[in-house]
């Protein structure tokens, strides 16, 4: 990741930041994600802060903060890890001014790195909803291969959207 952008766990102390790059892009979040219906104010983002931070003191996954030139962007997270399988699920999201520019690859590729060569896990899955091209590119331009497609697998402004599952081998990436 260049200098320019960079990621780390995210902290209490980042609450109104977050809070507000959420509002701000809830429209377009909302629209592939169910997080922004439940974060309506700052203390939710600090309860989600902590449950986050719960979940790297249990070593099960995790959410950082991507800061581009200083500023939050966006986030990128494993959601768990499963350590007898040695594989986890990524998930990421930009805020609606910070698309299209590569800082989510980057994040991406810092992320996986440190799951295969700090955790030491085996694959990283992702699911991004069928109908969300820009999302999906992601995964296409890292390697991951295409296992299947998940149909009914999360429920947002009252539709089901089925989510395409990819996958990447840590012998994949090496």
């Amino acid at each position: 990741m260049d200098k320019k952008c960079v990621f780390e766990r995210l902290e209490l102390h980042h609450a109104n930041e977050l809070f507000q790059l959420i509002d701000k892009s809830r429209e377009s979040l909302s629209a592939w994600l169910t997080f922004p219906t439940y974060i309506h104010s700052v203390s939710d983002t600090i309860t989600f802060i902590e449950k986050s931070l719960k979940r790297s003191e249990a070593n099960n996954g995790y959410w950082s903060g991507i800061w581009y030139e200083g500023t939050l962007v966006g986030s990128i997270g494993l959601l768990y890890i499963d350590h007898t399988m040695r594989r986890t699920e990524m998930g990421y999201w930009l805020g609606k001014d910070y698309v299209g520019r590569g800082l989510m690859t980057n994040a991406c590729k810092q992320l996986i790195r440190v799951a295969f060569d700090e955790l030491n896990l085996q694959k990283i899955e992702i699911k991004v909803a069928t109908m969300n091209s820009k999302s999906q590119a992601i995964p296409m331009k890292l390697g991951f291969t295409q296992e299947g497609i998940i149909r009914r697998d999360d429920w947002i402004n009252n539709t089901f959207h089925d989510r395409i599952l990819y996958g990447l081998l840590k012998d994949e990436w090496e």
